[in-house]
């Protein structure tokens, strides 16, 4: 593992207590971001124990984060007292290399301010997923070697009661506060929880390392650890999920909205904006987003169009839809076949990314089906990062649930998209990442990360990824998705939309499937903001692309372009701008 010692930490100590000894040289700057850094950085670890799991840091493995009133306040505070240290820090005193990491770092905790300021924690969930979620996956990242990792892990579970009832506090604030979730969301998250609740110990995620206890372990050792686990899991968590079912089915439901945008909530206008700011890293109103996903709409449709009118399909483009939607030649018939097209197409991808890439990550990744308890309600496919420490890769999870709802003239799209070059790829390189502090390496700013996710959907044309009309009709369903998002979000959240309008302008502007339309729209409602940064973020690498080609002519190379928007990990998109324009302007001296 790793700790913070030595003189850094000592260092760190002086600085928060602003005291320099007597007769001490006054720390430079890059002294005192150093310090600042580091300090923000154990104190992050220590107050999340799951993400110190996931990156290597064993300290705090028999714990889980704290969710009392006591425990935000004090994050605030402590927020607070980084940020006051960062604005005495003099950026001019800053080496030039290390500028990046003071403006990322005051982005990271301006956003992690403003955040808070809403008391994000009174809707602890969001439509498939939540606070349960990362319960069920406690034990990813542990290296269980012995009997003290089991046992760290057995109190980690014994902190889940806990947790739970902390979370069911701020719920109740939540509903005085009138901060409450829409019915919707409250009927898509539900069954993420009472499933894992009503499962036997023995097939529960939590009891997963106790199933295969490594034979090193003394029979004495692995009778005590089984019998623990499964009083705990049987006795105290699984109960505990009981108990959180039962509040949101029941006192939980009395109380959520039958409305559906953000600006029903108090404060709700200024909510969405905040939103917005910290999703796109723009400041865009909802009107400009809206207007925005509008034109995309309309130029992707006549692409669409394009394709069907190439296939001399009878009845128009509405009719295509419907017939994609239903043949089922477009269609698995086994979750196995599923897995196994995707993973023939990513395969693919493997073998020509250093065709489009100088750099690629060490981590490998894997495929695998959606966890069953989010499958129902849960999206197309998600990644999954590596944790720190090498016990699994990265991996793309396909949901393989509702098997004629997953076309597989889609898959290339969100193959790329999932895994290589999209998500794997980048997170992976960031968090490979040399010479950079800690925080960086685990930045996540949604519009550099799915806009990036998406640009490599339209990067698949060029690496030779679609190979039918039916294909590249998946790839535009996906991007006037993106565009759909622009537009739905917004009005829903801004303009006062139904669900109803929501389901119908996606439903009628796509060729995704009904229940993915479903799913989808109840996640724009659950999160607002969050499905914007895709496309503004896909727009503006697109439009540094051009920029480049423009500049560069003959001279500009892909492969160093691709490595200039990657090369700092995920990035606030006014900066990745910054950076590409020098990237161009070295790119000139070079020639």
């Amino acid at each position: 593992m790793r700790t913070v010692s030595g003189p850094i930490c000592i260092l760190a100590v002086l600085l928060t207590a602003g005291v320099v000894p007597a007769g001490a040289q006054q720390p430079s700057a890059e002294q005192q971001m150093g310090a600042l850094f580091a300090d923000e950085w154990a104190t992050r670890l220590r107050e999340n124990p799951l993400l110190a799991t996931s990156m290597g840091v064993t300290d705090y493995n028999g714990r889980l984060p704290g969710a009392s009133p006591d425990d935000i306040d004090r994050r605030r505070r402590q927020t607070a007292a980084f940020m006051d240290r960062l604005a005495r820090i003099d950026i001019e005193a800053l080496p030039e290399g290390r500028r990046l990491d003071y403006e990322l770092f005051g982005w990271m905790l301006r956003n992690r301010i403003e955040s808070a300021s809403y008391y994000p924690e009174r809707i602890p969930f969001i439509a498939d997923s939540g606070f349960h979620s990362g319960l069920l996956r406690a034990a990813d990242g542990v290296n269980f070697r012995n009997p003290g990792d089991y046992d760290d892990y057995l109190l980690r579970l014994r902190a889940i009661p806990r947790y739970v009832d902390q979370n069911i506090a701020n719920m109740r604030a939540g509903i005085t506060d009138g901060f409450v979730a829409p019915r919707i969301v409250l009927e898509s998250v539900l069954p993420t929880i009472t499933a894992p609740a009503g499962q036997a110990v023995g097939d529960s995620a939590f009891f997963a390392p106790f199933k295969s206890l490594p034979d090193s372990l003394s029979e004495t050792d692995r009778a005590r650890l089984e019998s623990e686990a499964r009083e705990v899991i049987g006795g105290q968590v699984l109960s505990a999920l009981g108990r959180l079912a039962e509040f949101l089915d029941t006192e939980y439901r009395l109380h959520a909205r039958d409305s559906i945008g953000a600006s029903e909530w108090p404060e709700g206008a200024e909510y969405y904006r905040q939103r917005i700011r910290a999703m796109t890293t723009l400041d865009l109103s909802p009107d400009e987003i809206h207007e925005i996903g509008m034109s995309e709409v309309a130029r992707i449709r006549s692409e669409m169009l394009a394709i069907v009118e190439e296939l001399q399909f009878q009845g128009g483009i509405d009719a295509f839809v419907t017939f994609l939607r239903t043949d089922p030649r477009f269609y698995a018939e086994t979750a196995e076949q599923l897995i196994g097209h995707a993973a023939l197409i990513a395969k693919k991808v493997d073998g020509i990314l250093p065709g489009w890439f100088n750099l690629l990550p060490r981590t490998p990744y894997g495929i695998m089906p959606m966890p069953a308890e989010m499958a129902p309600t849960g999206t197309t496919a998600r990644y999954w990062s590596a944790p720190r420490g090498g016990n699994r890769g990265g991996y793309y999870w396909l949901n393989t649930y509702a098997l004629d709802q997953r076309p597989l003239y889609e898959l290339p799209a969100l193959t790329v998209h999932e895994a290589v070059p999209g998500h794997h790829l980048q997170i992976a390189l960031a968090r490979e990442l040399q010479g950079v502090p800690e925080f960086r390496r685990t930045l996540g700013f949604t519009a550099f990360v799915e806009g990036w996710a998406l640009y490599t959907e339209w990067l698949g044309i060029e690496m030779g990824i679609y190979t039918t009309p039916y294909e590249h009709f998946g790839r535009l369903s996906y991007e006037m998705w993106r565009a759909c998002r622009l537009v739905i979000d917004t009005g829903i959240h801004a303009k006062g939309w139904t669900r109803d309008q929501a389901v119908a302008f996606l439903a009628d502007n796509t060729s995704l499937s009904l229940t993915n339309v479903e799913n989808e729209i109840n996640r724009y409602i659950a999160w607002p903001g969050q499905a914007l940064g895709y496309k503004l973020g896909e727009l503006k690498i697109k439009e540094l692309r051009r920029r480049a080609e423009d500049a560069l002519g003959a001279e500009f190379d892909v492969r160093a372009f691709h490595d200039a928007v990657l090369a700092n990990g995920a990035l606030p998109l006014p900066i990745l701008e910054r950076r590409i324009d020098r990237f161009i302007a070295r790119s000139l001296d070079a020639g």
